[in-house]
């Protein structure tokens, strides 16, 4: 896409203003060339949704005073899967969160601006609250700093206020799958759980199920098990981590 050039882009920090315009002018400069096409107001909105968008993942993911590994995982998940930006766009969003995560603006002041762009669709900031608090549960926990972000922008973004514990219940659950997945209880000691976990892994292993003549209309559902065993894992190990 065009607004992500960075004349173009220069062009939209100068006419936007405020924190997204002066993100953009800090990466790509204040001036657009002679030579350089004019965007449309679409491609504007576009540039200026996606620069908010990445700044507030920035201040979300650092608002505990470190962007994690998961929280950059997530993000990069985002750029893949949910928006399937090219490697020029997947380029500028990196950028835009690297230098977010350490500027002088804060989460607000973003929020405010994305709010208003976004004032005559509160469906899109429905959906983009979600990906905020599904990027502040990348770590498997929610702590206070990211939780008071999050209950900032349902007053900014004016939405419902009972999003905060739906979605708190929705991400938080992925933990409670993955006990019941792994068929351990949550009391259980860590190494108990990782010895469950490897019991299960082999049982389920690719490797093993075509030994014992596993018909193959059957293997995939079972590579589908062993898939979800390992995920389940994974998950809790993240938890057991913070600990």
């Amino acid at each position: 896409m065009s607004f992500w050039k960075a004349g173009i882009g220069g062009m939209i920090g100068f006419t936007l203003g405020g924190p997204i315009g002066g993100i953009l002018g800090a990466i790509i400069g204040s001036k657009i060339s002679d030579d350089e096409r004019r965007p449309s107001n679409n491609q504007k909105n576009q540039a200026a949704f996606f620069t908010a968008l990445f700044a507030c993942f920035a201040k979300i993911a650092k608002a505990d005073g470190r962007v994690s590994r998961e929280e950059i995982d997530k993000v990069d998940q985002f750029i893949k899967e949910r928006f399937n930006f090219p490697s020029d766009q997947r380029a500028f969003a990196i950028q835009i969160f690297n230098h977010a995560k350490d500027d002088r603006n804060s989460f607000e002041a973003y929020a405010h601006q994305l709010a208003s762009l976004l004032a005559s669709s509160p469906s899109s900031l429905v959906m983009f609250y979600e990906l905020l608090f599904e990027l502040s549960m990348a770590d498997g926990h929610l702590d206070k700093a990211e939780e008071a972000l999050l209950v900032s922008a349902i007053k900014i973004f004016n939405i419902d206020p009972n999003l905060f514990e739906t979605n708190k219940k929705k991400f938080g659950a992925n933990l409670n799958d993955a006990y019941s997945i792994l068929g351990v209880d949550k009391s259980m000691p860590f190494n108990e759980i990782k010895k469950t976990y490897q019991r299960k892994r082999k049982e389920f292993h690719p490797d093993t199920l075509i030994s014992k003549g596993l018909p193959d209309e059957l293997l995939d559902k079972a590579k589908e098990k062993f898939i979800e065993i390992q995920a389940a894992f994974e998950e809790i190990e993240k938890k057991n981590k913070l600990n």
